[in-house]
């Protein structure tokens, strides 16, 4: 495994990226002062982007299948954890782009290469309130669970 973007597995059978970029800007703004430089003010951190590339060769890597799941996944519009297989977590982050270029083509019209990128956003705010919200989903989880042994437990 090389990443996974919520249930999605990046592998050599899926989407196996060649390069991943991380950009990570910060807010400077500058407020001007009379015969003095600019005085820039540190305002946190702006936008995190993640951008995925490669080349897929659907004889061997996965395909278009695979692009299709993930074009899927960015129509729910819903914020999917990204962690490597390395063990980093990355956060929570959105779809924003997959594009998609088919060349040297089959006599059917299938694509044997398709270079792709994939463009993620980070939406929530720290790995912390990422861990809150994930403990808070997994005691709802744990307490629903409980409620129905409660219920087979009657039946029985």
């Amino acid at each position: 495994m090389m990443l996974t973007l919520g249930l999605f597995v990046f592998q050599l059978q899926t989407v196996p990226y060649q390069s991943l970029q991380r950009d990570v800007d910060y807010r400077w703004p500058a407020n001007n002062r009379v015969g003095l430089r600019p005085l820039p003010q540190f305002l946190g951190v702006n936008e995190e982007k993640i951008t995925l590339s490669g080349v897929l060769m659907p004889e061997i890597t996965g395909g278009r299948l695979s692009l299709m799941a993930l074009n899927l996944m960015a129509d729910e519009g819903k914020a999917w954890p990204l962690l490597e297989g390395s063990g980093t977590i990355y956060g929570m982050f959105v779809v924003n782009s997959v594009s998609e270029t088919h060349t040297e083509h089959f006599s059917n019209g299938a694509a044997r290469r398709i270079e792709f990128t994939l463009t993620l956003t980070r939406v929530d705010e720290s790995l912390a309130a990422m861990f809150g919200d994930m403990k808070a989903q997994a005691d709802g989880l744990l307490n629903q669970a409980g409620g129905l042994t409660g219920q087979l437990g009657g039946l029985l």
